[in-house]
């Protein structure tokens, strides 16, 4: 489900990112930058968060951690992670393969000022086994990203 609404999401998003598929599970940041081959920060880890009265998806560099501070300042709220199963209720991709790209639902993408280090990042392509290559810039062009500071 997850990899098909990707692919239909950049096509209507007239951008042509080559989804790379693999053998290998890319379902934890570790194993996904062992089989994409770069460092784990260059993955960019994709979390669906319950805020008060909505859900986002924030996109932070992959070892990064989330500041507890800094996220409650922004979004006036404590953290709180989805279970799997409402994860793939909210964005059609399972854990492991949450991405902000085809998402199920209009969910408002956040992205972290820590994945600026790198021009490149690999984040999920609706699958865990998949990536996608993708800039900075593009990040932001494709997801309408917001970005903000919220990891240490």
């Amino acid at each position: 489900m997850g990899l098909e609404e990707v692919k239909r999401y950049f096509d209507e998003k007239n951008m042509n990112f080559e989804i790379k598929m693999f053998d290998e599970s890319t379902a934890t940041v570790e194993l996904a930058a062992k089989v994409v081959g770069v460092e784990p920060g260059q993955i960019a880890k994709t979390m669906a968060l319950k805020l008060k009265d909505r859900y986002i998806i924030l996109v932070v560099k992959g070892d990064s951690k989330i500041d507890n501070k800094k996220y409650k300042d922004y979004f006036k709220t404590k953290l709180k992670m989805l279970d799997s199963e409402k994860v793939l209720e909210v964005t059609g991709h399972p854990v492991g393969g949450v991405c902000p790209f085809g998402l199920k639902n209009s969910i408002q993408v956040y992205l972290d000022k820590s994945l600026k280090v790198y021009d490149t990042v690999y984040p999920a392509a609706g699958t865990p086994n998949s990536a996608v290559k993708i800039t900075i810039d593009e990040l932001e062009k494709v997801t309408d990203g917001i970005w903000v500071d919220v990891c240490v």
